[in-house]
């Protein structure tokens, strides 16, 4: 029973960490049909920035809390001023050119970034663990709750209600359902498509690097960690199918339930079982469990 509580409660952790990374991922694919490879780069740059602003708060003794929405922050508008960058000087050229040369031209961007991270940080590592201490833990039975890792649920869950509302019943969110079902037809009816590439690009930098800052306290911020969890979004989305915020939702469960499983019962299964999942899954459903419907054109 214990050994069952403990899966559950670190599935849950695992798959709030996923889905904040991931629901960028699928957000910016589902609208500009872009499998975007920097988004490794957003995570990276927000956990690196979100350490940078850790040091430079806490350092100085100032509060907790408003430490850790100071890293927030840092690594949101860090993710802005990257997506800016990116979108604006790279993507808008090669809108409507081939899917796979589009992915090539982020995977150069993303190795470039690489670079510029060691170019600014150097090779060492970072911590950030000051607002993970401070949060402190509770006992629940015989286990100890981290109460950082209880937030970083809640506001997944947050983010999940948070999305689903503004697609569903807020004029933008409207505007960019028309956009995924059909572009040519939203061009049509004077929606201006490039804005809306524009701006849900910036959406998606932001929600990567704010998965990364919300993660910095709870790893070492150092070379290689957009390339990690890039994999691990891509398996998120590919199960949930691409361009569905339920889907990635859905995902994240299952890849965090199925890890936290591997964990406590069969370690050596870790990385196994989370591609072993997502086989299953698209030998069963080729375009994952929420792909969305296609319109058939003539």
């Amino acid at each position: 029973m214990l050994t069952a509580f403990a899966i559950v409660t670190d599935g849950l952790v695992y798959a709030a960490y996923l889905f904040l990374v991931a629901v960028g991922l699928t957000l910016i694919f589902g609208v500009m049909k872009i499998l975007n490879v920097t988004h490794g780069s957003f995570y990276a740059f927000g956990a690196y920035g979100a350490a940078t602003a850790a040091g430079i708060w806490f350092d100085r003794g100032l509060p907790d809390a408003g430490g850790f929405l100071f890293m927030v922050l840092m690594a949101m508008a860090i993710g802005l001023v990257l997506g800016m960058v990116l979108e604006r000087g790279i993507l808008r050229l090669v809108y409507g050119r081939d899917e796979v040369v589009v992915v090539l031209v982020t995977y150069a961007a993303f190795l470039i970034l690489e670079d510029v991270i060691t170019f600014i940080w150097g090779p060492r590592s970072y911590a950030a663990y000051q607002p993970m201490v401070a949060a402190g833990s509770i006992d629940v039975g015989e286990l100890t709750l981290s109460n950082y890792d209880i937030g970083l649920v809640v506001l997944a869950a947050a983010v999940a209600i948070i999305g689903r509302w503004a697609l569903k019943y807020t004029r933008y969110g409207r505007l960019l359902t028309v956009v995924i079902f059909d572009r040519e037809t939203a061009a049509a009816y004077g929606i201006n498509v490039k804005l809306v590439y524009t701006v849900t690009f910036l959406i998606g930098a932001m929600l990567g690097a704010l998965g990364g800052a919300l993660m910095a306290p709870k790893i070492s911020v150092t070379l290689g960690i957009g390339v990690e969890v890039i994999v691990l979004a891509f398996a998120v989305v590919a199960i949930g199918g691409m361009g569905s915020v339920e889907g990635a939702l859905i995902g994240a469960l299952i890849v965090g339930l199925a890890r936290a499983a591997a964990v406590h019962i069969a370690p050596q299964l870790e990385l196994f079982v989370i591609y072993a999942v997502m086989a299953l899954v698209l030998g069963f459903r080729p375009y994952g469990l929420f792909s969305q419907i296609q319109p058939r054109k003539i």
